[in-house]
């Protein structure tokens, strides 16, 4: 349910006086879009992104049936609440959407391909994005209409975010009609942000990060208080993104990385605290931190992108020092109620930054971040994959895992070993030959996970990689049917001397046709039968 307690009044909150003259009803703002637009929106993960205006405009659509009719494309930091962009996609309101989704019903217009999709490094989308890339073939070349959500306008028309900044800094840059939902519906974020515009190559700046809570910008980002055409009063809070329980799976993950740290600062390649850690959305990661909550390590730091509501506990266990990302993505229940009741304990120990500082591969590289991201299958030489099931259906997208795993001082992926298929419990195994779409390279995976074990693979040449993937990594009923494919394959690949990393393709995707035909990877055998002519 919406809250509407109110946290200070528009007037409070808006100090640029005259845009006061511009405060006008969500549904007044519905004049100003056309089917076609560019539209940029603010948010990350599903936080803070507009919600008023965006429901304002699906309601419209709703009554005067114009579902199909008016579409826009979209320019979204990561996913954004399912009451906004899937209501969209259910009236059929989206042509394109860049670069990370969330929502059933945009996943399935993905996938029957009414929306068009493209899917994008995150820290190179709020680049790209900055530098016009993705508008360039329009009329203007720029983004036609944003919609912001902050906290509070300053009085020389700054913005302030609320609970996440997304690429409102790119926004602005690329774009000179702006409405914006002023948040009244929760306490100000002002102060939390670290912000700055990055400027364009061959001005680009150094970002001067060296520890995971360095400031480098200001509380506000820039705005020509001309180019807000808006004003909106909103009083609905983030959505936010719940999370299944910790299970005995997620559990045994978060016990092998925990060892597998205690074993790093024993040799001496990790320093007591570790080095800022990264963690990906989704329950495996939750855990993982939700481990360290309960582990050894104390004076912790985290550099990432998601801050979900196991980093309270992490807080709350009094071993998190500070913590940087680009959103506050946590649940509607218990995670935002908690913190805006512990306000004081958290907001100092938490800077949220842009995406594109956030996810930059400079100050990723230099703090050195640990990072920790969920595949949807890695193959035996240690390529995942994290966007497309069966290498064809698109879930959310590459999101900023890219980012940190080419560019942090640890790479790890965690997965379960197996996940159930409509008729056996084990019958996708997530370690096969060879991934059926690849997103991260085996040159960018140090260690990949699963309950069964955990397989360090630095210094590994690829057949040895491909030993320790399913001597650590595989579940037991897969073992032997991966081992006796690796087999074959070294024996075939080396007979005709292409043996560095033997693969046969004419069997590597055996286990997923086997799926898609029999509902399990589990094979009589490994024999095919292909006419070529």
């Amino acid at each position: 349910m919406p809250h509407t307690k109110n946290y200070g009044t528009l007037q409070d909150r808006v100090r640029h006086k005259s845009l006061l003259s511009k405060v006008m009803t969500a549904e007044e703002t519905v004049q100003f879009f056309k089917p076609g637009m560019n539209l940029g929106w603010s948010g990350f993960t599903p936080a803070g992104y507009p919600k008023v205006v965006p429901i304002a405009v699906a309601e419209h659509v709703e009554k005067n049936n114009l579902q199909g009719k008016w579409k826009f494309n979209l320019f979204i930091g990561a996913s954004v609440g399912a009451e906004t962009e899937d209501r969209w996609a259910v009236n059929d309101m989206i042509d394109r959407r860049w670069p990370y989704q969330t929502g059933k019903n945009i996943a399935a217009g993905i996938n029957e391909g009414r929306i068009r999709m493209g899917d994008k490094h995150l820290s190179l989308f709020a680049q790209d994005l900055g530098y016009g890339f993705y508008t360039k073939d329009s009329e203007s070349g720029k983004l036609d209409l944003a919609i912001i959500e902050v906290s509070a306008i300053t009085e020389d028309g700054g913005l302030v975010p609320t609970s996440s900044c997304g690429v409102i800094p790119e926004i602005l840059m690329q774009c000179d009609r702006i409405i914006v939902e002023v948040n009244t519906g929760q306490p100000s974020f002002e102060g939390i942000h670290d912000l700055i515009t990055p400027l364009t190559p061959p001005n680009r700046q150094v970002f001067n990060i060296t520890k995971a809570n360095s400031r480098i910008g200001s509380t506000s980002i820039p705005c020509d208080p001309k180019k807000i055409i808006a004003v909106v009063e909103s009083k609905l809070r983030d959505q936010g993104r719940a999370f299944a329980e910790q299970d005995d799976t997620s559990e045994a993950i978060a016990n092998h990385v925990i060892d597998f740290f205690t074993q790093e600062v024993k040799a001496g390649r990790l320093p007591d605290n570790l080095l800022p850690l990264q963690s990906g959305v989704g329950s495996i990661a939750n855990a993982v931190i939700g481990g360290l909550a309960k582990g050894p390590f104390y004076n912790l730091s985290v550099y990432t992108e998601v801050l979900q509501d196991t980093m309270l506990d992490l807080f709350d266990s009094g071993k998190l020092d500070c913590a940087s990302s680009c959103s506050l993505s946590l649940s509607a229940e218990p995670g935002f109620p908690k913190f805006f009741a512990n306000m004081e304990k958290y907001f100092d120990k938490i800077v949220l930054r842009p995406l594109s500082i956030s996810n930059a591969p400079e100050p990723i590289r230099r703090l050195g971040c640990i990072a920790m991201n969920t595949p949807v299958e890695i193959d035996i030489y240690a390529h995942a994959n994290s966007t497309l099931v069966g290498g064809t259906r698109m879930i959310n997208g590459l999101g900023g895992s890219g980012d940190f795993l080419r560019n942090g001082y640890l790479k790890m992926m965690h997965t379960p070993s197996s996940r159930p298929s409509k008729t056996d419990p084990t019958g996708i195994s997530c370690v096969v030959p060879h991934c059926s779409h690849i997103d991260h390279t085996e040159h960018d995976l140090d260690c990949v996970i699963t309950e069964q074990g955990l397989a360090d693979l630095r210094g590994l040449a690829p057949k040895d990689r491909a030993r320790r993937i399913i001597e650590k990594c595989a579940h037991p009923d897969y073992k032997d049917q991966l081992n006796e494919y690796l087999a074959i394959a070294e024996h075939e690949c080396l007979r005709r001397k292409v043996g560095h990393e033997p693969q046969l393709w004419d069997r590597a995707f055996k286990m997923h046709l086997n799926l898609e035909k029999n509902g399990t990877m589990k094979l009589k055998n490994w024999d095919v039968k292909i006419d070529l002519c």
